[in-house]
Order: structure tokens, then sequence, then C-alpha cells
């Protein structure tokens, strides 16, 4: 069994988006040599989620974005009063990690999947844990 970690580090530009980040976790998945396994994708952050949704339709993106906002309004009143209470809730919504199978040294998503990175309280430096493990 083989196990192999590694940071990728994410500059978001807004206050709120979805990045696809598909190509750096796979680009850690070849680094492992791993040709069957797992890999977990987790955010070490609070404000910072990952989710597995569609990567070919950027309406998407911009639905999930519109109705967490809805959800979650920078108005409502909060006890935590930093100012970024909403994005807290919404990254417990979306979840800080996705695992992946690992199948012939590639990510087994579907055909418009894509693991994204949810910024809910940019533009910051990010930085995204990848874990590979497998044969």
């Amino acid at each position: 069994m083989k196990y192999h970690s590694s940071k990728i580090p994410v500059e978001t530009a807004r206050n709120e988006q979805m990045i696809d980040i598909t190509s750096k976790v796979q680009e850690v998945v070849n680094a492992a040599k791993v040709q069957s396994g797992i890999c977990i994708v987790f955010s070490m952050h609070t404000t910072c989620g990952i989710t597995i949704n569609e990567n070919a339709d950027p309406d998407v993106k911009k639905d999930i974005m519109h109705h967490l906002a809805r959800i979650f309004p920078e108005s409502e009143s909060y006890k935590h009063l930093e100012g970024n209470s909403n994005a807290h809730l919404k990254v417990s919504t979306i979840g800080p990690s996705e695992t992946v199978l690992v199948e012939k040294g590639k990510l087994v998503l579907g055909r418009w999947q894509g693991i994204m990175l949810c910024e809910f309280d940019g533009p910051r430096n990010r930085s995204v844990t990848v874990h590979v493990q497998g044969d």
C-alpha cells in the first residue's frame, strides 16, 4: 500500500466563487503513482469547502452560489460577529472534503464532474490537502 500527501495552493480572486481544481488533484495522483485506491481532497479552512459537481456549464456554479446566498444571507443576525458567519454555514452545508476513487492512475469522475473549491470568504490564499493511498 502506497501513501502520498501533498498540499495544493489555491489563490481565490473573489469573495465567493467556485474553482475547478480537478487537474491539480490529478497531478497529485500522478505523483503518488497509485493505480488503484482512493484520493481524499480536504480544505484546511472553515470558510472554504470542497464539492464535486458539474464542470461543463458555468451556470451550475452560479445557481449553487445564488441559492446558498439566499439560504444564508450576509444580512442575517448571527451570533458570530466577525462578518463571515454565513461563510461558515455555507461550508457546513457543502462540506470540507470529498473522497474520489482512483482506477488505472486516474480519478474516477463522471463525464461532467469536477472537484470544486468553494470560496465563501475571499479573496484569500487557500490550502487544499490531497491524500492518495492505494496500490
